[in-house]
């Protein structure tokens, strides 16, 4: 038989070797940083910067010009990146992730939204992330596509970093909707998205993957949501067959933009200027 100290100290190291599961604790109050006063008042979406440490690009609501702004965790503007041969009809969202060339960090540029459901072909803007805010832009590919069911509004674009598989969620419906473009996407002719069936929201604006692609992100003006994934498992089967997690979250005036940090150790949300006396940046830190 062996003594009680020896079984201890087996327990412990196994429990040692065992891969750790990052906590599904976030801080119920945000950190909240003022933004720098009439820079960035309709924000639509958000990723963290690769590239760039300690700053998020945002991308604005349809009729602001076709750039992308660079914000600091302090709330100041770096600068702003104008996106050559593009305009900006309706943009919703931004994701950030692989693409086509190997250990290259793209940006991917929603062009989805749609408040009428009159327009039928959305696009994604595509473009390697610029490594400092000296570089010209990179070559901006165009992703052009339609619903298999017809025009909807959406304002959700999400990137598997797993896969490269781009997914949208659309935003009005009683059920919201769930596609894909599935890798590799082509820019020389017009795709049909997947449908991949219904998601039990309404009026979601925002969402995104961990760069690892093991955590799911929604929002909607009035709550987020949390989904977790298994190394095997789709993101179909995650977010329809395992029920979300309430997270954390200080209602916001337009709430639309929202993702995880480059690391994972905590998310970002941040509002259109709407009624609000100024924007704050609001980070969920993981406990």
């Amino acid at each position: 038989m062996q003594s009680l100290p020896s079984i201890a100290f087996f327990a412990f190291v196994v429990a040692a070797c065992q891969p750790t599961t990052p906590t599904l604790q976030f801080s119920s109050e945000p950190t909240m940083t003022k933004v720098e006063a009439g820079q960035i008042d309709e924000a639509s979406g958000i990723v963290d910067s690769r590239t760039m440490p300690g700053a998020l690009w945002v991308e604005q609501d349809g009729g602001n010009p076709a750039e992308l702004a660079l914000l600091g965790y302090d709330g100041k503007v770096r600068g702003k990146l104008a996106i050559p041969n593009t305009t900006n009809r309706d943009w919703e969202d931004i994701a950030i992730g692989p693409g086509p060339q190997a250990n290259v960090n793209y940006l991917y540029i929603a062009e989805i939204g749609d408040n009428n459901a009159q327009y039928g072909q959305y696009a994604i803007y595509r473009l390697p992330e610029p490594r400092n805010m000296t570089d010209a832009p990179g070559p901006v590919e165009r992703i052009q596509f339609k619903y298999p069911d017809g025009a909807r509004d959406a304002e959700t674009l999400m990137l598997d970093p797993r896969t490269k598989d781009i997914y949208i969620v659309s935003k009005r419906e009683a059920k919201v909707h769930l596609y894909r473009l599935p890798y590799p996407q082509s820019t020389n002719e017009l795709l049909t998205a997947e449908a991949l069936g219904e998601l039990p929201y309404t009026y979601v604006t925002g969402g995104g993957f961990s760069s690892d692609g093991s955590e799911i992100l929604l929002r909607t003006y009035a709550g987020i949501y949390h989904w977790s994934r298994t190394s095997s498992q789709s993101v179909a089967d995650a977010m329809q067959r395992t029920t979300a997690r309430d997270l954390p979250y200080r209602l916001e005036p337009q709430g639309e933009a929202v993702c995880f940090n480059r690391d994972n150790s905590g998310y970002f949300t941040l509002s259109e200027k709407a009624s609000a006396p100024n924007v704050t940046l609001n980070y969920y830190a993981r406990q």
